[in-house]
């Protein structure tokens, strides 16, 4: 009988390595950070980068027990076979015929089987029950969508003798997968969808549409090319989908009948996406070429090589649209994080200016920063926390105790006044005050107002005015923390719960009128789990947050985690107990800490080096 998800003999399987994600040039499938070389510890563990594990399924032996059977077929729901071919040969013929085992996971981080007390009338029937007891660490949606959702966990298997063997009769539809299982069978992809921008559109900038990254868990395969568009075409997760829309149309598939099912990537680099009769004489002009700008943004984020185009095809193989380089710069996702984002903190001494870093993580440099231009930099900057514009030709700063949101230029070489505040909170101190501002993409200004008699979040249209409220659920605790992401569709929010801060995220609905835009707050979820705390969050990509949690257990964490609550990478080693960390939603950007009024940059070589001068509060662009 098994003994636990975790320590049962894996007898059934026969394992072969073979190339990662044949078939296409997939980057490792699961995106892991660049900034420097860091090593993965705890649940982010995989298999060697250049090579993975597939799992060929044993079908059951004649003469098993009950337990032996419930065991061999959890084992085989975890190979290699799209179809679930030996899997179903543990069912009894009517469960084979029913079964849907795509219909969503039960993710556990352990557990225990024990048989149920059965009758003697069952067990002379030949019916007995078995039960699976343990920890729920996750559930995967029937689209493919991760949650975290950490409980007590149960469910029970029916089993019936047929003849001398027993089968497996009455089974629920999905999977249900130990934690360790579901990181060997299955990897992270972004699909990409376009902004719900609303009336008002973007304040700030040239970008009209901007896509949106949905991070779903797809099953490995030898060709995952079908299955990621197959999954795309099916459009967003449901979470996503309030703010989010796509180009396909309703009931969108591919071409089934034609040759690779549909989706072939030559050697040059193009990608032919082949859409069945009904799908494609439903798609023309501007709805095509977005629906080719999704595919090549959904495609290349998961590739090695750059691609060329991505191309619809109508089921002849005639051409519909394509969509290349161009269009991913024209809407893609990082079309809105900003050229060459640097990163940028407040002095330590007074005046406590902003000061922008350009030099200092290459092994030969010795970091070292300067003050910026305008009002930020000058002598009377007094500045409490700060955000840079994306184009980072504007600042955004709360000075006088928490109490003012200013906003300035950093190209002004002058030493000027700020001016008169854009914001003001009535709240007592620094911490009862404004929080740091935030900006997204599309130049609207973020800020958070913690006065414990008024609290509310409120957005700045194009940075300047005036401050709109935004409508959101109230919050169970005090938000302390708020964090916009590039699209603009999404904000991390740090929310202090007595001794606790919980990290959420929510979506963001854009209605109103250019003249009066709305925004509404929604789809909040918890990413942290029950009893951890999290000192600081920043967006780290597409999808990827990085969080520095509250020295638990005497031991500091930074984690990378998906947007889903998925956690993908632990940094080993600090700075000590650091307050915040930084990163930037591009690539190539090193990792910044703060720790007692000092700013450490994570190097390429992996190791944490202090910039001078002292000061604290780092941040990049956003």
């Amino acid at each position: 009988m098994r003994r636990t998800a975790e320590g049962r003999g894996r007898r059934r399987m026969r394992r072969v390595l073979l190339p990662v994600c044949a078939g296409l040039l997939l980057a490792g499938c699961a995106s892991m950070p660049s900034s420097g070389e860091v090593r993965k510890v705890g649940d982010g563990q995989r298999a060697d980068a250049d090579t993975q594990v597939r799992v060929v399924p044993v079908p059951p032996h004649p003469g098993e027990s009950p337990g032996e059977i419930l065991d061999g077929f959890l084992e085989a729901t975890t190979g290699s076979e799209p179809d679930f071919a030996t899997a179903k040969k543990y069912l009894t013929k009517e469960s084979r015929r029913d079964w849907n085992p795509t219909s969503g996971i039960s993710v556990f981080a352990s557990s225990q089987m024990r048989p149920e007390q059965t009758d003697n009338t069952s067990r002379k029937q030949g019916i007995i029950t078995l039960t699976l007891d343990g920890t729920l660490a996750a559930t995967v949606d029937a689209k493919h969508a991760y949650q975290p959702d950490q409980r007590p966990f149960q469910t029970s298997f029916r089993l019936v003798r047929q003849g001398s063997d027993w089968r497996i009769d009455g089974l629920d539809d999905g999977l249900v997968m130990s934690a360790s299982d579901f990181q060997r069978v299955y990897h992270s992809v972004n699909m990409y969808y376009f902004a719900k921008l609303g009336p008002g559109g973007p304040s700030h900038g040239s970008a009209t549409q901007t896509l949106v990254p949905d991070p779903v868990y797809l099953r490995n395969q030898n060709d995952p090319l079908v299955s990621i568009v197959a999954t795309l075409l099916g459009g967003p997760s449901a979470w996503l989908s309030p703010v989010v829309t796509t180009a396909a149309p309703s009931g969108a598939a591919l071409d089934r009948d034609s040759p690779d099912q549909g989706v072939t990537l030559d050697d040059s680099q193009h990608l032919k996406v082949r859409l069945d009769k009904r799908s494609a004489s439903r798609l023309h002009g501007s709805a095509c070429n977005r629906l080719a700008a999704q595919l090549y943004a959904t495609v290349q984020a998961q590739a090695t090589a750059d691609l060329a185009v991505a191309e619809v095809e109508r089921p002849d193989g005639s051409a519909l649209c394509s969509s290349g380089p161009s269009g991913s710069d024209m809407y893609g996702p990082g079309n809105l994080i900003g050229d060459s984002p640097q990163p940028y903190f407040i002095s330590a001494d007074a005046p406590r200016r902003l000061m922008e870093l350009r030099l200092g993580y290459e092994k030969s440099a010795s970091p070292t920063a300067s003050p910026v231009l305008g009002p930020f930099g000058g002598t009377k900057a007094d500045l409490d926390s700060v955000a840079v514009r994306r184009d980072q030709t504007m600042a955004a700063g709360v000075r006088d105790n928490g109490r003012g949101l200013y906003v300035g230029s950093l190209t002004d070489g002058s030493d000027s006044d700020f001016g008169q505040a854009l914001v003001a909170s009535a709240g007592s101190g620094q911490d009862n005050g404004l929080s740091a501002p935030s900006w997204d993409g599309l130049g609207d200004l973020w800020v958070a107002d913690r006065n414990p008699s008024a609290p509310k979040v409120m957005v700045l249209p194009g940075g300047r005015g005036p401050a709109v409220s935004v409508a959101m659920p109230d919050p169970d605790g005090r938000i302390d923390t708020l964090r916009v992401s590039s699209d603009g569709m999404r904000v991390a929010l740090l929310v202090q719960q007595g001794d606790d801060t919980k990290l959420e995220l929510g979506l963001v609905q854009r209605t109103g009128t250019l003249e009066h835009p709305g925004f509404t707050i929604v789809g909040l979820r918890t990413l942290t789990a029950p009893g951890e705390s999290v000192a600081s969050v920043s967006w780290a990509g597409a999808s990827r947050m990085v969080a520095l949690d509250s020295k638990t257990a005497g031991v500091q964490q930074t984690e990378y985690m998906n947007t889903d609550g998925s956690v993908t990478t632990s940094l080993q080693g600090g700075v000590g107990e650091a307050v915040s960390v930084a990163a930037s939603e591009g690539s190539g950007q090193p990792l910044l800490a703060s720790y007692k009024s000092s700013v450490y940059l994570l190097s390429t070589e992996g190791d944490w080096r202090q910039i001078k001068p002292k000061g604290g509060s780092p941040v990049y662009p956003g």
